[in-house]
C-alpha cells in the first residue's frame, strides 16, 4: 500500500473533514474490513456506513481489496484505503474547514510537546507553553506537513500508519526547529 496521499482537491478535503470517514480510513488502514464490520466498530447503521463507503469510493480514497461469500451466502466486500495516510495540503483546505483540521494538528502538537515537558520535569525544570503558541505552532505545522509527506507519496510501505504519522510529524517539527521565526520558542523547550 502507498504510504501517503497528499490531498490537494478541495472537494476531497471536505470528505476528509468528516470524523466518521477519518475513522473508516484509520480502521481499514490497519486491516481490510467489510461494511458490516465497519458499521459495528463505528457504531453506525449499515445504511449510514454504506453512504460513507460510497462517498470514499467515489473520491478514490478507498478500494475493494477482496470479496468472498459470507456464511449466509451474501457477498462480502473488504475495503482498504489507497494509502496509509491522507494529509491535506493546507493551502487547498477551504477556509470554512481549516478549524477542523487545525484541531487535529493542535492535538498532535500537544502530544509532541508533552514529551519535552516530561523531559524538562524529570530534570527539575519547568517549561510553560501558552495556548496561542500551541495554535500558532499547529498552524505552521499544518502548512509544512504536506511538504514532508510528499517524500512518502509514491512509496510503498508496510509500516504501521501511526509510526508513519509520527515520523512525518517529527520531520516537520525538526524542519521548524531550524527556522528563524521559531528561534525563541524552541530553545525554551529543547534546552531543558
Amino acid at each position: 500500500m502507498k504510504a501517503v496521499k497528499v490531498v490537494r482537491d478541495p472537494t476531497t478535503i471536505k470528505i476528509l473533514a468528516d470524523l466518521v470517514r477519518k475513522e473508516i480510513l484509520r480502521l481499514t488502514a490497519i486491516k481490510p474490513l467489510t461494511e458490516t464490520q465497519l458499521a459495528e466498530k463505528v457504531l453506525l447503521t449499515k445504511p449510514s456506513m454504506s453512504h460513507h463507503l460510497r462517498t470514499l469510493l467515489k473520491a478514490g480514497l478507498i478500494k475493494i481489496t477482496k470479496t468472498r461469500v459470507g456464511p449466509h451466502g451474501i457477498l462480502e466486500k473488504y475495503y482498504e484505503p489507497i494509502a496509509k495516510l491522507f494529509i491535506e495540503d493546507w493551502e487547498k483546505v477551504p477556509p470554512e474547514l481549516k478549524r477542523y483540521f487545525l484541531h487535529s494538528h493542535m492535538e498532535r502538537v500537544r502530544g509532541m510537546l508533552s514529551v519535552f515537558y516530561l523531559i524538562a520535569e524529570s530534570q527539575g525544570q519547568k517549561i510553560e507553553i501558552r495556548s496561542e503558541e500551541i495554535e500558532r505552532l499547529a498552524q505552521e505545522i499544518a502548512k509544512r506537513v504536506a511538504i514532508i509527506a510528499e517524500k512518502y507519496e509514491n512509496v510503498e510501505t508496510n509500516v504501521d500508519r501511526e509510526t508513519l504519522l509520527i515520523k512525518i510529524y517529527s520531520e516537520t517539527l525538526k524542519m521548524m526547529i531550524t527556522e528563524i521565526k521559531w528561534k525563541d520558542f524552541f530553545p525554551k523547550i529543547i534546552n531543558c
